[in-house]
């Protein structure tokens, strides 16, 4: 935490200079690898992330920030720096698909709020999430400018693309805007969106401000438990955005070459979403077999986020008398999905205050406990959130391939044999840049999500 701390100060320093094009070439920033650089890392194993198998006395040739070249025993160059991490598992850098950067920290200033983003970013990237997705601000567009800096190098962090503001129809909600206190400000999710008119306007202004995605939320959003279940221990599902709404910012999005996400549970909303081909459907914890083979049909992903679900289950089952919770939902949402073939990517959820960053570990034990494997856990993380991601990243992120960004982590045993291995990530190497390499030791056990 103090390294991630330091490293954020810095940032009061590096807002300057224009934006760099996502995943672009090999710059020459304090934070990017020497273009010249010649280093092998070897380890006694690599998790194949597109096959799900390991492979064993696997190295890694990286000039630059890029694999130049990887397989078992591979001949290291005359001259080559060499890192050999021993008997640990080498996996490819992992991706978390819906992160909060600053969310839930109002009454601060924005040059707080941006620290603080900045801050849980490092520590995302220090836990081996070497790419991130920020899954809406609250307030602001930081994330935009974090973003930039770490691409042009003058600051430390994962790779980010970012929604900025959410647009959502809060003007009557009861959120407040989280920098000014107020109901209503300039920003598009203070705005009372009516209309698929001024839901393409929303998606302009959006995408004037920087951003790579468009979230939107179509389950409306609750003001407290008694809003959120009914008597019967069932959701409350008021859909917010209608259809036509939502079909016309996913039309102007993809025009503008932004892709969308929904925050969804369940009823119209949800329809709302995945029949208008929202690229990334988030939460779908009413999921039936029916709608999970429209998921299917339309060759669209579920984004499974669990650590925010971890943190509501107490207040869940206390509202319900035991009957219900979102956790279950989605357990049973999960496996509607699984079992129509839907494509999982994982999320996390993490915020700034509730949901720790640097912890996201902890939904693979519980995709593990609802039924997949380890390897299959773990792939949630790598080529399906990848080709998740905005401008076409899978060619550049989710695998250890000769090609590709050399973003490497590393745990000291096989995740294959338990998959709470990753909750002690020890290396990890973001485009050829070694951000940690610690003794490959386990601390004291952290207590984990039920």
């Amino acid at each position: 935490m103090l390294r991630q701390a330091k490293l954020a100060i810095l940032f009061t320093a590096a807002m300057t200079g224009a934006p760099v094009t996502p995943a672009s070439a090999q710059g020459t920033g304090k934070y990017l690898a020497p273009p010249n650089q010649v280093v092998a890392v070897r380890a006694a194993r690599m998790f194949d992330a597109r096959t799900g198998a390991m492979v064993n006395n696997p190295v890694v040739l990286v000039r630059g920030d890029r694999i130049a070249d990887v397989g078992p025993n591979l001949a290291i160059p005359a001259g080559a720096r060499v890192i050999d991490l021993g008997l640990a598992t080498m996996m490819p850098g992992m991706i978390d698909t819906h992160i909060h950067a600053n969310m839930n920290i109002g009454g601060v200033s924005e040059a707080n709020r941006t620290l603080v983003a900045l801050a849980n970013v490092q520590i995302d990237l220090a836990a081996g999430f070497t790419t991130v997705l920020d899954m809406d601000t609250r307030g602001g567009y930081n994330t935009v400018d974090i973003r930039d800096q770490i691409n042009n190098g003058r600051i430390e962090g994962p790779r980010m693309q970012v929604v900025g503001q959410s647009i959502n129809q809060r003007a009557t909600n009861y959120y407040p805007d989280i920098r000014t206190g107020r109901f209503q400000d300039s920003f598009i999710e203070g705005k009372n969106l009516n209309g698929p008119w001024e839901a393409r306007a929303a998606v302009r202004e959006a995408k004037l401000r920087g951003v790579d995605w468009i979230k939107i939320y179509t389950t409306q959003d609750f003001a407290g438990v008694m809003h959120m279940w009914k008597p019967d221990a069932t959701l409350v599902n008021s859909p917010s955005l209608t259809f036509e709404e939502v079909q016309a910012i996913v039309d102007e999005s993809h025009r503008m070459g932004l892709k969308v996400a929904c925050h969804t549970y369940g009823g119209e909303g949800m329809a709302s979403c995945i029949n208008a081909g929202v690229d990334a459907n988030n939460h779908l914890l009413e999921l039936s077999p029916t709608d999970a083979r429209t998921l299917k049909q339309k060759n669209l992903p579920m984004v499974v986020t669990l650590d925010d679900l971890f943190a509501l289950e107490k207040e869940d089952l206390e509202a319900t008398h035991g009957r219900n919770s979102r956790l279950k939902l989605a357990e049973q949402a999960f496996k509607n999905a699984r079992a129509a073939g839907v494509t999982i990517v994982l999320g996390s959820g993490a915020t700034s205050v509730a949901i720790p960053h640097g912890r996201q570990w902890d939904q693979f034990t519980k995709l593990v406990q609802w039924g997949m494997t380890p390897a299959e856990s773990l792939q949630t993380v790598y080529l399906p959130a990848a080709q998740m991601l905005n401008y076409g990243w899978d060619k550049d992120v989710g695998t250890i391939e000769k090609g590709k960004f050399a973003d490497i982590i590393a745990v000291p045993g096989n995740p294959l044999a338990d998959v709470n291995e990753m909750e002690h990530v020890r290396f990890v190497m973001k485009g050829g840049m070694v951000i940690r390499n610690d003794p490959m030791t386990r601390p004291a056990a952290v207590a984990r999500a039920p």
